[in-house]
């Protein structure tokens, strides 16, 4: 008993010792520095370039625009979507302008390459654009969070119940890397389970323009659905190309990944009535509408959930730093995940051990015509979708307590 009392209080020093050297490094190079990554003008512009910049500011400012009397700065750099140009721009500022977190992060292979380096330098990815779910997984990390939406989480919320309701033969026109390769093994997976079947699938390279061979293959396999696992530009792109074709009259087209952009960009003709899944709607209430036409007035448009998130995240990790005296990232991340996001983003929220932002959310249809009251009439909410149902499981290698 007394053994077991000894190494109780031990174990209670030590962690009061580990709390008050923390507190007593305060702010590092007296600044917190936060890097906005992204595609500043390339296929993903709309969804986290520019309007993530602006979030981050945004929040930055919320915030009253210094922490524990020390200075928050943001800067930002384009990525072009480009995994090797990313991972050495997020080095240099690591090295040179002693960065100590960056958020946005869209395309999943740069993300994958970016926070390889974040982790050996000890430096924080809050994660807001990218949907692959490795950074939980396969690639999961003690200094990851992944914010807004995963691949898991569309899948669940899109493809379940188009199966379910008898859409069972599926094929896929994929965006061909990291993002679109686990949306399209995701989707299988729910397919399969839920008694649905994959009859075929091509691969597309990113920033692809013509789709009309991509097209056509989906015309002739037979399918139910035509699942399109890409996003942005390329969404648009390739659902325009389908309706052109005639696909859209002769069998459903599924958007696994569609932002409020990229919907609002489509002739409701061709997208009105098409369902899917996503992290944040401008218009879901008060709340959201207040922040989102703060965002409009500033950035010149409605946002994306990439932008909310990336406004969510900022401000639970600048709220992080205050609560514990440091920004220290292993403090920090401590205190991200004991306690709970709440804002107008994060609704029924926790950030789990593994990094993953559990949280609720939505499966929409997009409008159509004579469904809109105006321009940003974007979406009609039909079900929320309770994170615990919407996100995987978390895998005993990635419990980082």
């Amino acid at each position: 008993m007394k053994t077991m009392k000894s190494s109780l209080l031990t174990a209670v020093i030590a962690s009061a010792m580990t709390f008050s050297t923390a507190q007593a490094q305060g702010i590092s190079d007296n600044k917190v520095k936060i890097g906005v990554l992204g595609d500043m003008g390339g296929v993903y512009a709309d969804v986290c370039g520019p309007g993530c910049v602006t979030a981050a500011q945004m929040a930055v400012e919320d915030f009253g625009g210094t922490v524990l009397g020390k200075p928050i700065e943001v800067i930002s750099a384009d990525d072009q979507n480009k995994p090797d140009i990313g991972s050495a721009k997020v080095r240099e500022w690591i090295e040179s302008q002693q960065v100590d977190a960056v958020t946005g992060l869209v395309a999943s292979s740069v993300t994958g390459a970016v926070t390889k380096v974040l982790t050996d330098a000890k430096k924080i990815a809050l994660i807001s654009g990218s949907a692959s779910h490795a950074f939980t997984t396969k690639a999961c990390s003690p200094y990851n969070a992944h914010w807004t939406y995963n691949v898991v989480a569309l899948a669940q919320g899109t493809v379940k119940p188009m199966v379910k309701a008898g859409k069972k033969n599926w094929f896929f026109i994929t965006a061909d890397y990291a993002f679109g390769h686990a949306l399209e093994k995701v989707a299988t997976g729910v397919i399969n389970k839920n008694g649905g079947e994959v009859v075929g699938s091509v691969r597309v390279p990113l920033g692809t323009t013509d789709f009309s061979s991509y097209v056509l293959q989906a015309q002739s396999s037979g399918a139910d659905v035509v699942a399109l696992a890409n996003a942005g530009a390329d969404f648009v792109n390739s659902l325009k190309t389908a309706s052109e074709f005639g696909l859209t009259e002769m069998m459903d087209v599924a958007g696994l990944l569609a932002f409020t952009q990229n919907a609002k960009a489509l002739d409701p003709a061709i997208a009105g009535g098409m369902k899917l899944t996503t992290g944040f709607y401008w218009d879901l209430d008060d709340d959201s509408r207040q922040w989102s036409a703060r965002f409009k007035e500033r950035h010149g448009g409605i946002p994306s959930m990439a932008h909310a998130g990336v406004y969510s995240a900022t401000m639970h990790y600048l709220n992080s730093i205050k609560a514990t005296g440091t920004d220290n990232a292993d403090v920090v991340m401590r205190e991200m995940k004991n306690t709970p996001p709440n804002d107008f983003f994060a609704r029924n929220a926790t950030l789990r051990n593994d990094g993953r932002m559990v949280h609720d959310m939505y499966q929409v249809r997009i409008k159509k015509a004579d469904e809109r009251k105006n321009d940003d009439d974007i979406f009609a909410i039909e079900q929320v979708i309770p994170g615990d149902q919407a996100y995987g499981a978390m895998l005993a290698q990635c419990n980082f307590k």
